[in-house]
Parts: C-alpha cells; sequence; structure tokens
C-alpha cells in the first residue's frame, strides 16, 4: 500500500409485423373489433390498485453532481508556504469541517484547502485518529454557498456494489472514477511503519497520489468512506487496481458525529 495513492430491433420488429399481416389478414379482421369490445367493456382501475413504479437509480453523472462541490483539494504546505504535497478532503457539516487523510497533512507547517468554487482557506487540524489515518480540519473561512456531503451507512456496503471516489490525483482537480467494492474488512500494513490499517473498504476504482482523502461514494451519492491508499507491486505510488477506503463510521469519528 503506498501512503498517497488512485438497439438496432426496429428493422425486425418491422418484419415481424409484416410476415404476420400477410399470413393472417382475415384473423387480424376479424380479432379487431372483438378486442375493441374488450377493451370498452373492462373497468376503469381504481387510484389504489396503481403501483407506482421503482424510483431510478440516479445515474453516474448526477452521483458526481451531487458530491463533487463537496470535494476539497488539500495542500500541506512547508513554512515558507511553497507546496509540500497535496490531496483530497470532503466537507461533511455547515461548520466546513473536512475529513481528509492524515498522512496527507501530518508533516506540514501550514495547511490550505480549496474549495469547489475555488475559495482558498488557511486550516488546521482539529482532531486525529490516527490509528486509522484520519484527519478533521477547519478552515478559517468558508465559501458562502457551502454543501456539505450527505454521509451514508458502511454496513450497508456489499461487494459487488458500485464505488465511485472523487479526488485531485496528479493535482487534476474533482476527478471521478468508478469501480466496484471488491472486500470488505480488509487489514493492511502501513509502508515504512510497524502498525496496519483494519476494517477496511476495499475498491477498484482508480486512485492515484492526490487521491488520498477524497470520498468513497455508494451510487446513491452518499459517501461511505475515506480513501487511505493503494496497493503497490512495482513499487511505485501507481494506480494497481486496488484501493482502500476508511469506513466513514471510522472516520466521522474524528468529528464526533459518525453517521445514522
Amino acid at each position: 500500500m503506498a501512503p498517497d495513492p488512485g438497439v438496432q430491433a426496429a428493422p425486425e420488429r418491422t418484419r415481424i409485423r409484416t410476415t404476420l399481416r400477410r399470413a393472417l389478414p382475415w384473423t387480424a379482421a376479424l380479432a379487431g373489433p372483438a378486442l375493441l369490445v374488450a377493451i370498452s367493456m373492462a373497468p376503469a382501475p381504481r387510484a389504489e390498485d396503481i403501483q407506482p413504479s421503482p424510483t431510478p437509480r440516479p445515474s453516474v453523472s448526477e452521483v458526481y453532481a451531487k458530491v463533487a462541490p463537496s470535494v476539497v483539494q488539500v495542500k500541506a504546505l512547508r513554512s515558507d508556504g511553497t507546496v509540500l504535497s497535496s490531496g483530497s478532503g470532503v466537507v461533511i457539516d455547515e461548520a466546513g469541517d473536512i475529513l481528509t487523510s492524515l498522512h496527507v497533512v501530518q508533516d506540514a507547517g501550514r495547511l490550505s484547502v480549496v474549495f469547489a468554487d475555488g475559495t482558498e482557506s488557511a486550516a488546521v487540524i482539529i482532531s486525529e485518529l490516527a490509528a486509522s489515518d484520519i484527519a478533521a480540519l477547519r478552515p478559517a473561512n468558508t465559501p458562502a454557498q457551502l454543501t456539505p456531503a450527505t454521509l451514508g451507512n458502511p454496513s450497508s456496503v456489499r461487494i459487488g456494489d458500485d464505488a465511485l471516489v472523487v479526488g485531485n490525483p496528479f493535482n487534476l482537480t474533482r476527478s471521478l472514477s468508478t469501480g466496484v467494492v471488491s472486500g470488505l474488512d480488509r487489514s493492511v500494513q502501513v509502508p515504512n511503519q510497524d502498525r496496519s490499517l483494519s476494517g477496511l473498504i476495499q475498491f477498484d476504482a482508480a486512485v492515484n497520489p492526490g487521491s488520498s482523502g477524497g470520498p468513497l461514494v455508494n451510487r446513491d451519492g452518499e459517501v461511505v468512506g475515506i480513501v487511505t491508499g493503494l496497493v503497490n507491486p512495482t513499487g511505485q505510488p501507481a494506480f494497481s487496481g486496488v484501493g482502500f477506503a476508511v469506513t466513514i463510521a471510522t472516520a466521522a469519528g474524528a468529528l464526533g458525529v459518525p453517521p445514522d
């Protein structure tokens, strides 16, 4: 694991109708009036008998439109103001508090966050969950229009569910990648440290350097995890198809507000 990831059916139907008309012209003529009588004699459906159609699932583009305004770029700065590293984060409440990965911010002299509308603000770490690689940040200023993300229930996540990640890989802000949940309750060793992270969600949506700290989202546009890293068998911190996220139930605990 790296510390910072990544019909054409119309012609066919026309032939079928033509064949039926040629083979059964008289049958069709006799059936027509009888069919009309049957329709006219059928009782009108009662309102209570009409079942509404199931609500269609939102499209991927609709999910993105819901989540992207909540995603921020997190910049770890040296004391002189130059950028040490950058990652991602997600706004989770009306105060503008942000969840991200601890390894994105822990070595910074100063922190800056850039919101979806371009507003940039200094920020400070207000809470840490070192055992889960999670940090909570509070910006000094927030945009006039702030959009907190909707938090989901990670216990409802199943292998094979859609997995969407929005983040800032290689400083490509608010990039979307998609895949599926590949595994649950995973444990991985933290590079260069004598400890591991456990209870992780494994997924195959692309994550790369800069993706860490961004939200893992389900198909309903709810945040179910915070991206923490990826497996890098080549030794390079680049996408290998195996990413990991801390569940939002654990991550939100950094602010004392686990999801319902």
